[in-house]
C-alpha cells in the first residue's frame, strides 16, 4: 500500500455529463448574461487508469480510484457521491503508478476492506476546454469537449465515444448549471446514460445489490442500515462533526433490529453479529460521550457570567474532553482498521443478502415484535417507580431510555409511526438524564482534582447544580411520556 501524504485536497466538484454525436457543433454560450466571454485552451491529452476491487466494489457504490497523467490536475483522485451532480473530489500527488496511496484507500477502507486494489480499467482523453467568465470577469463554469477511447482491464474490447462536460467553478450559482444546460442540449447533446467514464466502460452504475427489495420490512431497514453504516465511517474518518455519535447509533439500530427479529436473520440470541456490534457500540460510544462533555460544557459556560466561572474550569472540563475525544477517535480508527471490523462488515452484508428466513404472517410478527419491546419498557419503569436509592433510580431510567430505543427503531422500521414518534421522546427524555448522570459523575472528579490542585471549585458545584435540575425535569416529564406512549402501542394493536 503507498505511504499517506500530507499533500491531500478536497474539492466539491458540481458537474454534468453529455452524451453527444462525432459530428455535433460545439455550443454558443452568447446571450447569457451569466457569461461575458468564453477563453479556450489547447486541447490536453489525459491517460487515466482506474482501480477497484475484482468484484468493482467501489464502482457499484458510484465512487471512481484512478491515476491520471496529463492535464494540470494530474495524480491520484478519489471522487466520492456528494448530492445530485456534485462529487468530493480527494487528490494525491502521483507517486507509484501501482500503489494506491493509503490515504485515500483508508477513506474507503469500509468498502474495500482486505480485498486488493487492481485496475479495472484505462481511459485516454484528447480534452478541449472552454472557460466561461462572468461580468465580473471571473470564471462560473468549464466546458470540456471530450474525445475518449477505453477499455476495461484485463484485455477488454476499445471502446471510443466523444462527451461534453460542464463543470461549475467554486461558488458559481448551482442554478446557472439549468441554463447552461440547456445549451448543450439545443446543440443536439443528451444527459449522459452513464454517471462515469468509468460506469460506462464496466456498464455497472447502479448501487449494490442488497435485499433492501425484499418484502420484509425489517429485512430492508437493516440493509438500510448498513449502508449508512459505510456511510458515516467514511465521515467519521474524515473526523466530520457529529459523525462518531451517527455510527453509534446507526451500529445500535442495527444490533435492536436483529435483536427484535431474530427469526428473520435466522440468528440467535447469543449470536457472534450481535456481541461483535455491541463492542463497536462502546469503542465509539468513549469518542462519543467526550464530545457531548465538550459541546455541554461550552455551551454551560457560555451562558454564565465571567465572574461565575472561577478558575481553569475551561482547560479542565472542554479542554479535557477534546483531549478525551481525540484519543478516543484514534482508538475508534484502530478498530475500523482491523480484520476483525471486516469481517463484521461482511456477515451484516451476507445478512442482508439472504432471503429471509420469515417463520410467520409479517403482522403478526411485527404485533409481537413491538409488544415484546414494550414490555421491557413497562417493566423497567415499574423498576424505576419502586426504587429508593439514587443510583437504582438512574439505572432503571437508563433502562426504559434502552427499551424505548429498541422499541423506537422497531415501530419505525414496522411503519407504527406514532408507536415510534412517542418512544423517541421517552428515549430523547432520558437521554438527557443520562447524559446529566454521566456529566455530574464527571464534575464531581473534576472538582476533586481541581480541589488538590489547590483550584477554585465554586464552578464546578454551579455546574452540579445544573444538571441536577436538568435531570429533576427529565424525570417529572416521563410519567406523561409514558401514557402517551402506552396509548399508541394500544392503537397499534
Amino acid at each position: 500500500m503507498g505511504k499517506s501524504s500530507d499533500k491531500s485536497t478536497r474539492h466539491l466538484e458540481v458537474e454534468r455529463k453529455f452524451d453527444v454525436g462525432e459530428s455535433t457543433v460545439a455550443p454558443s454560450f452568447e446571450g447569457l448574461s451569466a457569461v461575458a466571454r468564453v477563453e479556450g485552451s489547447p486541447a490536453h491529452h489525459l491517460e487515466a487508469v482506474y482501480f477497484d476491487t475484482p468484484d468493482h466494489d467501489l464502482a457499484a457504490r458510484r465512487i471512481t480510484l484512478r491515476r491520471r497523467t496529463g492535464g494540470p490536475d494530474e495524480g491520484w483522485h478519489l471522487k466520492l457521491p456528494a448530492g445530485p451532480d456534485a462529487r468530493t473530489e480527494v487528490r494525491e500527488p502521483l507517486g507509484d503508478e501501482n500503489e494506491v496511496p493509503e490515504a485515500l484507500r483508508d477513506i474507503v477502507l469500509a468498502i474495500v476492506r482486505d480485498h486488493p486494489l487492481r485496475p479495472v480499467a484505462r481511459i485516454s482523453t484528447r480534452r478541449t476546454v472552454n472557460m466561461l467568465y462572468g461580468p465580473d470577469g471571473t470564471p462560473v463554469a468549464e466546458f470540456c469537449d471530450d474525445h475518449v477511447t477505453a477499455s476495461a482491464e484485463p484485455g477488454g474490447p476499445e471502446q471510443a465515444w466523444r462527451e461534453w462536460e460542464l463543470e461549475l467553478t467554486d461558488g458559481a450559482d448551482r442554478e446557472l448549471l439549468d441554463r447552461l444546460s440547456n445549451r448543450l442540449i439545443d446543440a443536439g447533446a443528451e444527459a449522459a446514460a452513464s454517471g462515469s467514464k468509468l460506469a460506462r466502460v464496466l456498464a455497472e452504475s447502479s448501487a449494490p445489490e442488497t435485499a433492501s427489495a425484499s418484502s420484509d420490512v425489517v429485512h430492508r431497514a437493516v440493509a438500510a442500515q448498513v449502508e449508512q453504516l459505510i456511510e458515516w465511517d467514511r465521515a467519521v474518518r474524515a473526523d466530520v462533526p457529529d459523525s462518531v455519535h451517527q455510527m453509534r447509533v446507526t451500529t445500535r439500530k442495527i444490533r435492536s433490529l436483529l435483536q427484535t427479529s431474530r427469526d428473520v436473520f435466522g440468528i440467535s440470541d447469543d449470536a457472534w453479529i450481535l456481541d461483535e456490534l455491541k463492542q463497536l457500540a462502546a469503542i465509539l460510544g468513549v469518542a462519543r460521550d467526550a464530545e457531548v462533555l465538550a459541546e455541554r460544557y461550552e455551551e454551560a459556560l457560555g451562558e454564565l457570567p465571567a465572574a461565575l466561572v472561577r478558575g481553569p474550569v475551561r482547560e479542565r472540563l472542554v479542554d479535557g474532553a477534546n483531549r478525551r475525544y481525540a484519543a478516543g477517535l484514534r482508538r475508534s480508527l484502530i478498530a475500523m482498521r482491523s480484520q476483525r471490523y471486516f469481517r463484521l462488515l461482511d456477515a451484516l452484508e451476507g445478512l442482508v443478502a439472504a432471503e429471509p428466513a420469515l417463520s410467520q404472517d409479517q403482522d403478526e410478527r411485527t404485533q409481537a415484535t413491538i409488544g415484546a419491546a414494550y414490555k421491557r419498557v413497562r417493566k423497567a419503569a415499574k423498576a424505576a417507580a419502586a426504587a429508593e436509592a439514587d443510583d437504582d433510580k438512574d439505572e432503571a431510567l437508563h433502562r426504559i431510555r434502552k427499551g424505548a430505543k429498541r422499541l423506537r427503531y422497531t415501530a419505525a422500521a414496522t411503519g407504527e409511526s406514532k408507536v415510534s414518534d412517542r418512544a423517541k421522546s421517552i428515549q430523547s427524555l432520558l437521554g438527557d438524564h443520562q447524559d446529566s448522570v454521566v456529566s455530574r459523575t464527571h464534575l464531581s472528579q473534576q472538582a476533586d482534582a481541581a480541589h488538590a490542585a489547590g483550584e477554585d471549585t465554586f464552578t464546578y458545584g454551579l455546574l452540579f447544580r445544573m444538571e441536577e435540575e436538568l435531570a429533576h425535569r427529565s424525570r417529572e416529564q416521563l410519567k406523561g411520556t409514558l401514557k402517551k406512549l402506552a396509548k399508541a402501542v394500544r392503537k397499534a394493536r
